[in-house]
């Protein structure tokens, strides 16, 4: 299977809050836990991001702001993240569910990935066939860690 943004994504449909379930991280979140992200659509071309965690073993609740770029000269699914001016990187949705119940977000290197749904939880079963088909996009889902939602 190739990695490659999807197309013809519904950005009112993506819009809202989603927990993030597993992923591989990236230096930013790596002791992240039981992370949120709301994406509220701004203008025409990004995405605001209001993103809530709790670092490993900390009870206190934090958060911090992003913004999530798209271009209409590429795939709906072909996205910048922006945490620090003037930095971006890749953000690609790679697979979504018809219903937006969930999305996977990885990344043109296979560096990060992002198991996420709009609820807590996911069936075992579609979780198991998700990762597998990341396995055959080249992610190392070995790295996959828990976000450990209770």
């Amino acid at each position: 299977m190739e990695n490659k943004p999807l197309s013809n994504i519904d950005y009112k449909a993506f819009e809202g809050k989603w927990y993030s379930l597993y992923s591989i991280p990236t230096l930013l979140d790596k002791h992240w836990k039981q992370t949120t992200e709301t994406y509220t659509l701004a203008d025409d071309d990004h995405f605001d991001v209001y993103t809530t965690y709790h670092k490993d073993g900390k009870p206190e609740e934090k958060s911090i702001t992003s913004k999530l770029f798209f271009d209409e000269e590429k795939a709906d699914g072909d996205m910048k993240a922006q945490f620090l001016w003037p930095f971006k990187i890749g953000y690609w949705i790679i697979e979504l569910a018809d219903d937006y119940s969930y999305v996977v977000v990885g990344h043109p290197d296979e560096k990060y990935l992002f198991i996420m749904a709009r609820e807590p939880k996911m069936e075992a079963d579609l979780l198991v066939h998700i990762i597998e088909r990341c396995r055959q996009k080249g992610y190392e889902v070995s790295e996959l860690v828990s976000q450990e939602h209770f």
